[in-house]
């Protein structure tokens, strides 16, 4: 059975080249290019096969339907706005997050070749998918990736309060090792990022509690009144200070929204988001030698698998590892789709006149 599907549930297993290709299709008929639409159909692919399932395929009729209504730009014309040696600040022009910032990171990537380090933040995007994606990107140069956003909308208030003026802000930290898989961070700034509970209520279930309050302060976990309530940060304040800090690094920083300036593109399709998004590329070479810093994190690795564990548990799992496993396995058997997501991409496929999935 495939990692992360539960027993019981009506799933069906797609390869990912038919998952990429009808992403690109779709993407294609709505107006994007060619080259873009494949683009895109990658990363969302790679979301689902990594077992980000609340950002990958389940998105698109979203997306679809925010570029049909003009709140994307199908035609963007992605460009640095300003620039230094060891940074820059990207103009979306309203693009998919994802073209903004694959393109991002691909500059952070360049510029931390010369620089050692670079930081390049991103406006005037939509929503990207997870965080994980572009931490990842630069791991191919023997760098270090992170990754830090601001949410799509609004589902968490500042801690004590009951007015929604923060998103799951998410970060990812991508670092390479060597003969283990990488460690690999990522996380929202809440118990559980909202396109989780979207998916709990398309199957119709319960959320588990902690996920979710309502305005009293009493557990919600009927994922189809989650307007009635707001998620839950992580570590209480903690969680409240890291999604504010990320907010204005990604959000404010950029000339981005954040705050009462965040639209919430769960509802209102044709307002330009204008989200916020920053990465920032670690070339290792900079700071120490390549082999030696991936053996050592080999080493990290071997320790925390090998320390002692609490009872009750079998096995001490670091970050990215059971990401690493669910694509082993989604690599080889494909992605499992609900029935529900397939109905409803077979619904967009027919409208748009293009192949069904």
């Amino acid at each position: 059975m495939n990692e992360a599907v539960k027993p019981g549930a009506e799933f069906f297993n797609t390869k990912i080249a038919d998952l990429h290709g009808f992403i690109a299709r779709v993407l294609e008929a709505v107006g994007l290019s060619s080259t873009d639409a494949d683009r895109v159909g990658k990363l969302m692919a790679e979301a689902d096969a990594r077992g980000a399932d609340g950002h990958g395929v389940f998105r698109l009729p979203q997306y679809v339907q925010r570029i049909e209504s003009g709140g994307m730009n199908p035609r963007p014309e992605i460009r640095v706005v300003r620039e230094q040696a060891a940074t820059a600040l990207v103009d979306g022009d309203n693009a998919m997050g994802h073209l903004v910032m694959s393109r991002a990171a691909e500059i952070a990537i360049e510029k931390a070749r010369s620089a050692g380090v670079a930081w390049v933040g991103a406006c005037n995007s939509n929503h990207a998918g997870p965080a994980s994606l572009y931490a990842r990107m630069p791991l191919a140069h023997d760098m270090v990736g992170i990754y830090i956003a601001v949410g799509s909308a609004n589902h968490l208030p500042p801690w004590g309060g009951t007015e929604m003026l923060l998103s799951t802000n998410p970060i990812s930290i991508a670092v390479p090792g060597s003969r283990w898989p990488e460690l690999v961070l990522d996380m929202a700034t809440t118990n559980a990022a909202y396109g989780k509970v979207k998916i709990k209520a398309q199957l119709n279930e319960a959320m588990p509690e902690g996920w979710m309050i309502d305005r009293e302060g009493k557990p919600l976990t009927d994922p189809k009144r989650a307007n009635e309530g707001f998620l839950l940060p992580i570590g209480g304040p903690k969680g409240y200070g890291l999604a504010l800090m990320f907010g204005l690094l990604a959000g404010t920083l950029n000339g981005a929204a954040f705050g009462r300036e965040v639209v919430d593109f769960n509802k209102d399709f044709s307002t330009l988001t204008n989200t916020g998004h920053a990465i920032v590329a670690v070339n290792i070479a900079s700071f120490a030698d390549v082999r030696e810093f991936k053996e050592k994190v080999d080493r990290v690795w071997q320790e925390m698998k090998s320390s002692p564990k609490l009872p009750g548990f079998d096995e001490i799992r670091l970050p990215g590892e059971r990401s690493a496993r669910i694509y082993q396995d989604r690599m080889a058997n494909g992605v499992p789709l609900s029935r529900e997501l397939y109905s409803s991409l077979d619904a967009l496929a027919d409208r748009l006149g293009v192949p069904r999935l």
